[in-house]
């Protein structure tokens, strides 16, 4: 019999797979993983903290630079919570809802798109990842319209949104959503239906229904396992309850139903951007609130419907202009926490795979 001798291996934390300076500890039996252990902390910015020296408005930019790739949803989660702990969700203006919803899927489809070419990338498949940076490139276009930004929008604001839709918008979003399926299906012919992508994904990493409960995982890598859950539709925000869309589940849970799951939720955003688009009325974006906000004495937790899963915000007020104290929680920092179990016994080639099946942003990770 052949023996090895077990090695210890750093995977990152300054590596393209990794999604960011993610360090995890490997101990390998040949090039199998027998144990791994994450290491966080790397992009550690103190974010949380920041916000108890920041004015409510002030910390709104903020929130761009905990997952940089969805923006538009994690701003639109503060406000949410700001809004909930003053009470006046029910005094945001009709055409403002509108605006978050469409701003908000967009994004999430640029977060997706942004997914599924890193998974091109980590497999070797070139093509496809550059075909994903396109769609998102164009997402970016219609939303730097509107914010005037690309990556970190300042759009949100609580009581609405900072400015209504500049001209030409509308109709620009309409002709690249009426497009967007036909990106879709690209994905799915270059990607889904190449049977070496097949044979790197199928059967790698899966996570049963329990063992995602058990681990308290959300969003799609939560559906993949074959719950059926979705903010959206069971804990309605803003408008949400006005669209009618399929939540998309996985039977196995494994890498490929991960990357499935997130082309189905793509084709339903898509839908529910038209519905709004077709359906959103004129009229003011913002409600009439306090130029110097302050809520009263109290605390909320509010969250909705992240690109990668439940995105929380826990405020405690004491009446003044700043947060006493403000806790996030991350979903990539919960996602991450299945990837030792996920790791242990397979190639780690593989392992590469299984991780980036988790989607990971390490800046929402660290905060």
């Amino acid at each position: 019999m052949l023996k090895t001798q077990e090695l210890t291996l750093n995977l990152g934390p300054h590596h393209p797979s990794t999604h960011g300076v993610f360090r995890c500890v490997l101990n390998l039996e040949g090039e199998y993983i027998q144990k791994a252990v994450n290491h966080l902390g790397y992009l550690h910015r103190g974010i949380e903290k920041l916000a108890e020296s920041r004015t409510y408005t002030q910390f709104i930019p903020y929130n761009g630079r905990l997952d940089y790739v969805a923006g538009m949803l994690n701003e639109w989660t503060y406000v949410h919570a700001v809004e909930k702990l003053m009470g006046i969700t029910e005094e945001i203006p009709e055409r403002a809802q509108y605006i978050r919803v469409i701003l908000g899927e967009l994004q999430r489809l640029a977060s997706h798109a942004i997914y599924i070419a890193s998974m091109a990338l980590d497999v070797a498949g070139a093509t496809a990842w550059f075909y994903g940076f396109r769609d998102r490139d164009e997402i970016l276009d219609l939303l730097e319209m509107v914010s005037g930004q690309r990556l970190m929008p300042n759009y949100m604001r609580i009581g609405g949104v900072a400015a209504d839709l500049p001209e030409g918008f509308i109709e620009k979003c309409q002709a690249l959503i009426d497009e967007f399926p036909n990106r879709i299906a690209e994905q799915e012919g270059i990607l889904i239906g190449n049977e070496i992508f097949q044979a790197r994904v199928k059967n790698v990493g899966p996570i049963s229904k329990e063992m995602a409960l058990d681990y308290g995982l959300t969003g799609p890598n939560l559906r993949a396992s074959g719950v059926d859950t979705d903010l959206r539709r069971d804990e309605p925000y803003g408008i949400y309850d006005r669209f009618d869309f399929k939540v998309p589940v996985g039977e196995k849970g494994d890498t490929f139903d991960r990357v499935l799951v997130r082309i189905e939720e793509m084709k339903e955003s898509v839908k529910i951007v038209k519905k709004a688009l077709r359906d959103i009325p004129e009229g003011p974006v913002m409600a009439k609130v306090p130029k110097v906000i302050k809520p009263p004495v109290g605390e909320v937790y509010s969250r909705i419907e992240n690109a990668k899963g439940h995105l929380g915000f826990h405020i405690v007020s004491d009446g003044s202009t700043k947060p006493y104290r403000l806790r996030i929680y991350s979903p990539c920092f919960v996602n991450i926490g299945i990837f030792p179990e996920m790791a242990k016994g397979i190639h780690l080639m593989d392992a590469v795979v299984a991780l980036a099946s988790l989607d990971i942003v390490l800046g929402e990770i660290d905060r």
